[in-house]
């Protein structure tokens, strides 16, 4: 953060973190309880040697982090990561159609398993398959490396059997509560029929009438291919924005040493701290960090069932002939085409 970042988030977070003085003992600031915290996240620093760097107690220490990264949370999350309303959603498949040449997409959408040391009698509860004990961030990002909508603390050992299903975002999705623009045809692919609006996730998730995963195997048409090539064009953005996000917060390079409850609370301040800093940035998205998202981010595994109802086919098949018509086509694609030759 910039000093005046810090000042203007220092003013928003301040009423919540600041404390008495008593008879005994001068309380510690706002502005200093801020920046421990900050310190920590940016650094991963463990406790003690923050401490030393604040002269304060390490105790001390372990109280500010956690109630400064919800203050920063509860502080920001209705500015910097509102519910999306149907005009948000409809902005954010703009931002999709114009700079990443997705129409109906609203937003990229990934997993990540947040490696934490092992919790006390927890069992497999948060062993996931790579034998880590983890929690896992589920998001949705829009054209601008912005994340819309979280769901944080997951079991990790929930990653195979149907993360999304299980979170608050895929109760939504299947309920029709996310408050999503009706079905319309795709920009001069009226031949078509209206189409519905649409997330963008890899393989690892289930496919259905709002979200699009791509074809399976490798051995597949040219046109499939050109499908999946567009699909991950547009859905690397969120891979994008982890990386940036564990570039900037350093806490990602390694085990987080909390319980899974205070590894929540972190989490959720460097999503909402990811957005308060790019906020005013939207136009102008930078990718540095975005090739390495930290050792403590993993692969998320496969999200749910691959078995897909006829209307969530369906809606793939129209997205795939609509990038393959000359509506829909970009000239760019055809290298997805002249690498499968090569290969073959």
């Amino acid at each position: 953060l910039c000093p005046t970042d810090f000042d203007r988030l220092l003013r928003m977070v301040a009423p919540l973190i600041e404390r008495q003085d008593t008879t005994l003992r001068q309380a510690i600031g706002p502005a200093e309880r801020l920046a421990i915290c900050l310190w920590f996240l940016a650094t991963g620093d463990s406790y003690h040697t923050i401490s030393k760097s604040f002269r304060v107690g390490k105790s001390t220490v372990v109280g500010i982090v956690p109630s400064v990264a919800t203050a920063i949370w509860e502080s920001l999350v209705g500015e910097y990561m509102p519910v999306p309303q149907e005009s948000d959603w409809r902005a954010i498949a703009e931002g999709f159609s114009s700079k990443w040449a997705f129409p109906h997409c609203l937003g990229a959408i990934d997993g990540k398993h947040i490696t934490i040391k092992a919790p006390a009698d927890s069992g497999s509860l948060y062993y996931n398959y790579k034998g880590q004990f983890s929690i896992v961030l589920l998001a949705v990002v829009d054209a601008n490396y912005l994340f819309r909508v979280v769901d944080i603390g997951a079991f990790g050992k929930s990653s195979d059997g149907g993360t999304l299903s299980a979170s608050a975002l895929g109760r939504a999705l299947r309920d029709g509560t996310l408050n999503l623009p009706d079905d319309e045809p795709l920009p001069n692919g009226e031949h078509l029929g209206k189409v519905p609006f649409v997330f963008v996730g890899d393989e690892a998730f289930p496919l259905r009438k709002h979200l699009l995963r791509p074809y399976p195997g490798r051995a597949i048409p040219a046109d499939q291919r050109i499908f999946n090539f567009r699909l991950s064009h547009a859905r690397r953005i969120v891979e994008n924005a982890f990386g940036i996000m564990a570039a900037q917060f350093r806490v990602y390079h390694r085990v987080m040493e909390l319980s899974p409850c205070n590894a929540e609370k972190i989490v959720q301040a460097t999503t909402i701290l990811h957005n308060f800093i790019r906020w005013g940035h939207q136009n102008s998205p930078s990718t540095t960090g975005s090739a390495d998202p930290g050792t403590a981010l993993n692969a998320a595994g496969r999200m749910g069932s691959n078995t897909a109802s006829r209307e969530a086919l369906a809606v793939r098949e129209k997205y795939r002939e609509y990038f393959n018509s000359p509506c829909g086509a970009v000239p760019w694609q055809n290298k997805v085409i002249l690498d499968g030759l090569m290969e073959s």
